[in-house]
């Protein structure tokens, strides 16, 4: 026998010996199975027991997650409401104390001809008294402080003159407003009284825009206490 064939032999029995190899680890895996089969029946029901509690308690925490699942998601909207409820009350705080524009249902109020500015602050005071929520003169906002002055035909407001044509704008329930404004004896009989060439027209309105303030707000003095 030659070279090659002495070569080839031993080639074939390593092929065999590697087959035979892998087949007794095949087998050896297969008669060893898992084990079960040489535990006794309490084992076996005590093995099964214990799976059992163990899958009840995966459950329990799946269910005690869910549920702190939802209460997050609840508190977080809840969150979310507060905030926006918040916002919403300080936009309102804003607008009704003069800082930011403000509309709404109220009366405009015109005057033409030469007004003092005293007869302007009767004007205000009794818009005021009859439940007036925001007042603007000529697109200036009244706010704390906010006064006219000077006689007629040279009144000013906020340093800023009036002329002979005068827009008040005012917001509240416009009924309440016009009828306390033009009752007999009211302000507008008493204004006609005192100078019959001053004109006064009062209308009601659903929408009424009055401006924020330009004013700086900040007492110098006083601090708010918390």
């Amino acid at each position: 026998m030659g070279l090659d064939g002495r070569r080839g032999q031993l080639a074939m029995a390593a092929v065999l010996l590697v087959l035979g190899f892998l087949l007794v680890i095949q087998l050896r895996s297969q008669t060893g199975g898992t084990g079960l089969d040489r535990l006794a029946a309490q084992d076996l029901t005590l093995l099964v027991a214990n799976l059992n509690t163990r899958n009840d308690q995966l459950r329990a925490e799946v269910t005690s997650l869910q549920g702190q699942l939802v209460r997050v998601q609840s508190a977080a909207g809840s969150g979310r409401q507060s905030a926006l409820q918040l916002r919403n009350e300080l936009a309102r705080d804003r607008a009704w104390a003069g800082l930011d524009r403000a509309s709404g249902s109220g009366v405009m109020v015109a005057l033409e001809g030469a007004i003092s500015g005293a007869a302007v602050n009767d004007l205000l005071n009794e818009l005021r008294n009859a439940g007036c929520e925001a007042l603007a003169v000529d697109g200036i906002r009244v706010v704390a402080g906010t006064v006219a002055s000077g006689e007629a035909g040279a009144a000013t407001i906020d340093a800023t003159p009036l002329g002979t044509s005068v827009i008040v704008r005012a917001l509240g329930d416009p009924n309440a407003l016009a009828g306390t404004l033009t009752r007999p004896g009211g302000i507008v009989a008493l204004l006609a009284a005192t100078d019959p060439s001053l004109r006064v027209t009062v209308t009601p309105g659903d929408r009424i825009d009055v401006p924020g303030t330009t004013r700086d707000l900040i007492p110098p003095h006083g601090r708010p206490r918390l």
